[in-house]
This record gives C-alpha cells, sequence and structure tokens, in this order.
C-alpha cells in the first residue's frame, strides 16, 4: 500500500520489458501479480510529474493487464468509457515513457485518442459512449464476416446514463458477440463479492455450463412450459446470488460480480467468456484509488491529482477564488433569500461548487447522476408549478442536452437558469472538453437570455440578474480564476441587453469583448488607444452600443473565446447588417479546427484571442498602426 506518491522514477524490471500488450502476453501468470504493482506504482508516479485523473486508473489496474493478457489487442477492441480509467492502458500500449507528459502540450492526451494509438479504438472524453460505440464495431465485424473481439469497459456512474441502456436493449435485441465489462468501485456491494458468488461466477462462465445449457435450450424448446419453468430457474438462481436479473432481461448473460482486484480470477473468467457468443456482462467490483491509502480514503478529493511541482508553489500562492467558487456562494446565498430555488447538476457537485449548498439546503440539491438530458427536462418540469431551478453544467455537457433545452424549456419559455461553467478553453483536459460552442448554439434559441461576465463581480451580478429574470436565461463562465475582483455581497440586476463602455479611446479602432477576453481587450487598448465596450449580453445584443461604436469608429473587433462561427462577433455582423451600417471589422474566437491540450494561456494565443492577436487584427487595417509594439506575455 502506497501513502505518497513517489517524486523520482520507481524501478520497475518487468513493466520495462513490456512496449506492447504482446509483450505482456508472454508473460506466464504468475509474474502478472507483479506486473500489477509495478504498474500501480509507476502510474503514481506519472501522475505525480503530470497531474491527471488517475483515481480512477488505480482501481482498474488488474482488469487492465487481464484485459490485454487474455484479448489479442488491437485487433480485438477495448473501448474505455469517459478515459479516466485508460491510464493504465496507455503504459501498457506504448506510452509508458511519455506519461509523465500527460495532458501537456505534446504529451499523451488525457482521454483515449484514435491519432494516438491503434490500441484507442474509440475516442471518448463524454462518459456513456462505449456500449454504443463497442455495439457498432461488434455489428460491423459480424457484417464483415470477422471474428474479433469486442469489449467495452463501463464505470458505475457512466451507467446512469440513458444512453448506456440505449445500448445494453440494442445489443440484447440484436444479439451482439460483444463482453460488457461494469466496473463498479462502489463499496455499498462488495459484500457480495465472495466464495459462494465467486463460485457461480465459474460455473456460469465455463465452458460445460455454457454447452449444457445451449442443449438444453434445443431439447426443451419442443416443450415450451418445460423451457420457461427451466429459464426461469435459472434466473432466480442468478438473482439469489447476484444482482443481475436486469441485465439478463435485456439479452444478456451475466456474470459476476467479482473482485477486480484478483488478477488470476479476472484471467479465468475473461478466458471463459472469450469463448462464448452473443451479450456477455462481466460485474467487477474495484476500490478507486487501489493501492494509494490516501485516494482510498478519499476517492473524490483524489480523482485527479496536480502535478507535484504545481502543488508546491500553489501552497505558498495566495489564493483567489474561482468563477466556480463565485457561483457556489452565490447559489447559497440566493437560496436562503428564495425557498423557491432548487439547484441540480448532473454529478458534477464538486466540480461546480455545490458542496456547500448541497450541505446546507439538502431538501433542494438534486444530483441526477450522468444524466444531462434529464437534469434539464427536470428543471422545466420544476419551472412549470413555480420553483426556481437552476441547472450547473458544464459547457461541454450541455451540449448532450441540446434538444430538452430548446424543446423543453425555451420553446415553452420557462423559468429556468443556466449556470455554465468551464465556458471556453479549459487547458490540459482538451477538446473534449472545451466549452467552445455555447455561445453559438444558445443565441439561436428563441427566448433565451445569454450572458458573459467579465469579471468575479459581474459573474453573480449575472446569476442573480438571469435568477430575477422570468424565462430561460444563461450564464457562461470559465474554468478557473478570473482577475481578482472581490464580488459585492449586494446583488443588483443589470439592465437586460446592455453592455457599457470600460475605456474611452481617442483611435479609430473600438473593441467589443464578451465576457473573460475583456482583460486583453484593455490591455491592447493601451497600445491602440482604442475604444473597449463590455458587451456583458450575447442575447439579447445592445444594438445601440453596436451602432453607435460604429458611427464613431473606423474598426470593429469582436473578441470572444467561443467559435467565432455563429458566435458573439457573427451576432455584431448581424445587428450591422441590419442596419446597413458599413465599417470595417475583424472577428476574434476560435477557428474552425480543435484546439490541443496545453495551457489556456497558450491556448487562447494559438486560437489568436489574446492581446497580441487584437493587435495584430487592428494592424491589419489600420496602417497607422503599423509600429505598434506587440504585446509580451500577452
Amino acid at each position: 500500500m502506497f501513502t505518497e506518491i513517489p517524486a523520482t522514477r520507481p524501478e520497475t524490471p518487468l513493466l520495462d520489458q513490456i512496449d506492447s500488450p504482446a509483450d505482456l502476453r508472454a508473460l506466464s501468470d504468475d509474474q502478472l501479480s507483479q506486473v500489477c504493482e509495478e504498474l500501480r506504482h509507476f502510474l503514481l508516479y506519472s501522475a505525480g510529474q503530470s497531474g491527471g485523473h488517475f483515481g480512477a486508473g488505480l482501481g482498474v489496474v488488474e482488469l487492465t493487464v487481464a484485459l490485454h493478457y487474455i484479448f489479442d489487442t488491437p485487433d480485438d477492441r477495448i473501448v474505455w468509457d469517459v478515459g479516466h480509467q485508460a491510464y493504465p492502458h496507455k503504459i501498457l500500449t506504448g506510452r509508458r515513457e511519455d506519461m509523465p507528459r500527460i495532458r501537456t502540450a505534446g504529451g499523451p492526451a488525457a482521454f483515449p485518442s484514435r491519432e494516438e494509438s491503434a490500441f484507442d479504438t474509440f475516442g471518448v472524453g463524454h462518459s456513456s459512449t462505449s456500449i454504443s460505440a463497442a455495439l457498432g464495431m461488434a455489428m460491423a465485424f459480424r457484417q464483415q464476416q470477422k471474428d474479433n473481439q469486442c469489449v467495452a469497459v463501463i464505470g458505475d456512474g457512466a451507467m446512469t446514463a440513458g444512453m448506456a441502456f440505449e445500448a445494453l436493449c440494442h445489443a440484447g435485441h440484436e444479439k451482439a458477440d460483444m463482453l460488457v465489462i461494469l466496473n463498479d468501485n462502489d463499496m455499498s456491494i462488495s459484500n457480495n463479492v465472495g466464495a459462494l458468488n465467486k463460485y457461480f461466477t465459474r460455473i456460469w462462465s465455463s465452458k460445460t455450463y455454457s454447452a449444457m445449457r445451449e442443449g438444453s435450450k434445443k431439447v426443451l424448446e419442443i416443450i415450451p412450459s418445460a423451457w420457461e419453468f427451466a429459464r426461469k430457474t435459472e434466473e432466480h438462481m442468478k438473482g439469489m446470488v447476484a444482482p443481475g436479473v436486469m441485465f439478463e432481461e435485456l439479452g444478456f448473460n451475466y456474470y459476476g460480480p467479482i473482485d477486480g482486484h484478483d488478477v488470476g480470477e479476472l484471467i479465468n473468467t475473461l478466458e471463459n467468456l472469450k469463448e462464448m457468443k452473443g451479450p456477455r456482462f462481466l460485474h467487477i467490483v474495484t476500490r478507486k484509488g487501489k493501492g494509494f491509502q490516501p485516494a482510498e480514503d478519499d476517492p473524490i478529493k483524489y480523482h485527479a491529482l496536480k502535478p507535484l511541482a504545481a502543488s508546491a508553489s500553489a501552497s505558498s500562492a495566495v489564493k483567489k477564488p474561482t468563477y466556480s467558487n463565485v457561483f457556489g456562494d452565490w447559489l447559497c446565498d440566493m437560496a436562503k433569500a428564495d425557498e423557491r430555488l432548487n439547484g441540480i447538476t448532473p454529478a458534477m457537485r464538486e466540480g461546480s461548487d455545490m458542496v456547500r449548498f448541497s450541505e446546507e439546503f439538502p431538501d433542494r440539491y438534486h444530483d441526477v447522476a450522468i444524466a444531462e438530458q434529464h437534469a434539464v427536462t427536470l428543471a422545466a418540469g420544476m419551472a412549470c408549478e413555480n420553483m426556481k431551478p437552476v441547472v450547473a453544467i458544464y459547457s461541454t455537457f450541455l451540449q448532450r442536452a441540446y434538444d430538452q433545452l430548446i424543446h423543453d424549456v425555451a420553446l415553452q419559455n420557462l423559468d429556468v437558469l443556466f449556470a455554465i461553467d468551464r465556458a471556453g478553453l479549459v487547458g490540459e483536459d482538451g477538446p473534449t472538453h472545451h466549452g467552445a460552442y455555447d455561445l453559438s448554439y444558445l443565441r439561436c434559441i428563441p427566448n433565451m437570455v445569454v450572458m458573459a461576465p467579465s469579471d468575479e463581480n459581474e459573474c453573480r451580478q449575472m446569476l442573480y440578474t438571469g435568477y430575477c429574470y422570468e424565462g430561460p436565461a444563461a450564464v457562461r463562465y470559465p474554468r478557473g480564476t478570473g482577475t481578482g475582483v472581490q464580488p459585492a455581497q449586494d446583488m443588483t440586476t443589470l439592465p437586460i441587453g446592455k453592455g457599457i463602455i470600460r475605456r474611452e479611446g481617442q483611435g479609430s479602432v473600438a473593441i467589443l469583448a464578451f465576457g473573460a477576453p475583456l482583460a486583453a481587450a484593455l490591455k491592447a487598448a493601451e497600445t491602440l488607444d482604442a475604444t473597449v465596450a463590455d458587451m456583458r449580453f450575447v442575447k439579447p445584443m445592445d444594438k445601440a452600443l453596436v451602432c453607435q461604436l460604429a458611427e464613431k469608429h473606423d474598426l470593429l473587433i469582436m473578441v470572444e473565446e467561443n467559435a467565432a462561427m455563429g458566435g458573439a462577433g457573427s451576432a455584431v455582423l448581424e445587428v450591422l447588417s441590419a442596419e446597413g451600417i458599413q465599417v470595417a471589422t475583424e472577428v476574434l474566437g476560435i477557428a474552425d479546427h480543435y484546439i490541443e491540450q496545453d495551457s489556456p494561456a497558450k491556448q487562447r494565443v494559438e486560437a489568436g484571442i489574446d492581446a497580441t492577436a487584437i493587435l495584430n487584427a487592428a494592424r491589419r487595417h489600420a496602417p497607422d498602426l503599423a509600429k505598434a509594439r506587440t504585446i509580451s506575455g500577452s
């Protein structure tokens, strides 16, 4: 059992011999326990160097070793759900020495990536996709008359999403040759893992039982009543020792639960299941953070880890509140003032900073698990009955509930506030988690009010404004800290659809900033002597302010941390077109490609939405600014 993150690379003689799963399969069974120990130790070391979601990976070390030992990967397909549990998989599939650089520029991706490795069979970032993807692969292999194996590995959290059950239903209907492995790290069912349960799992997954079952089926199907009696007897026997009846009803042969940290038992079970046909479901029980005592004691805290160097420097720095902290404080303050408020989150209590709210207002706190669609329609139902729901959700996850946002909330003009966290570029998690599209997909929806705060205080006041507004409203704010503005305790509603001038310039350029890029706009404006508008609202747009700025300036530069296509800048162009105003314009936003993992500051430089990019845009249109100095550190 490890109690500290190793600062230096551990000795891993067996692991060092494994550059691909083929090398792993060359080892003997009795060497696998040592491989697991070394793999767990190396994972802890690499997580200490780079940070990342290592807790789930520690829990699937034995499963990962067993899968690559039994299945002929990459020809046999292993599809990981979400990807947090795929770090050991990356280590065993040729990326061992690169793992200390995971989630950094040029290093391995935070999640499985088809571009990165042939062993990463499906790119993931959002949860609950593995069964659908593996089913698609299995059906494609069947059509091509190939016998490649398909395995989906899904966690118990991801199993809460409707998409997972949609895929299970379809797989049962198709009688697809595939294996679904449920990695269950909920300790409440660990008492099901015992000798009797293990014994029955061995029997049910054995070739003898499988042959006897199929042979009996052929005989007894001649007498339907006898077959039905035999089927129910088997079902009830399984139900006595395993919670698998539901999966059997969906058309799967269910096995387990078994100890997911017993590599020998996993090897034996997977060997048997590999030879079987049809939909198979293996339920394993693991412990998140296995082998690292602090993570076992507090799996939520140690779900992800900051690099050791970053943690050391952060401990000495003065901590500023994050935008999530601003939301969490506002939510509690607002709940005290209005008992109609209900907070809803799709399994992101900690990330959205709703812990204090959940403790102080447990009856009004609703974690719906990984079910974004349900979260939005649940809020709509509450709003129908005079409640005031606040949906706290990441921008990238709200994409999964777009239909519900349109049909269930906006179409009925229901009074729901969306607190949209992680808007814009989010750094090391990369393109799967960027909130790069919400301004584009929100502003085209009728009845929506869309706000983008430029600092912490504006975030608090916009949340209050959106809450007081009677209808669907959204406040989108970035990950991490802002400029350090202390939020005012008093809450004041902002005039809907009105921006403000933050800097009056004497030059020919006006910069229209939407949200967080205001700081870069003000920095560039010092060189350009430009006027800077904090637009605040993306919808409704402040048309009067746009026209005023267009009349007084030769160039308008719109800057947003969102896709340029269809975003806030496009909204300004629509206003100018409708008013028949001709003026030079530049729209600075995220171009039509994905921004890869890096620090948020470097991502903004790559996207062309930093202060230097604003200067360069001005130079392209104003020759008199050609000698303006480049801003360093922007």
